[in-house]
């Protein structure tokens, strides 16, 4: 049975924090990061694709994409967080 586009969102959150461990606030930023990249556009415009099965394949595809961390951007994050050494004078 199709849900509307907002019910296919909370589902996909769900399902993040459920199957996948991730925390409330996580699954959340996770479907925002998704939508603001377009994820989901094709489900606003065909709420007949916003089901049950295809949340569950959307939540997985989420998780693969934008859930775990890359190991560069890992490092890069990191590097960033690292204080920054001033020159020394001679």
């Amino acid at each position: 049975m199709p849900m509307n586009y907002e019910q296919h969102l909370d589902e996909v959150a769900t399902l993040l924090y459920e199957r996948y461990e991730q925390s409330e606030e996580t699954a959340i930023k996770l479907v925002m990061t998704a939508q603001e990249d377009d994820f989901f556009s094709g489900h606003d415009d065909d709420p007949s694709i916003c089901t049950q099965e295809r949340a569950e394949a959307d939540a997985r595809a989420v998780y693969r994409k934008y859930g775990q961390p890359r190991p560069a951007a890992a490092a890069q994050k990191q590097a960033e967080q690292r204080p920054k050494r001033k020159p020394k004078r001679k």
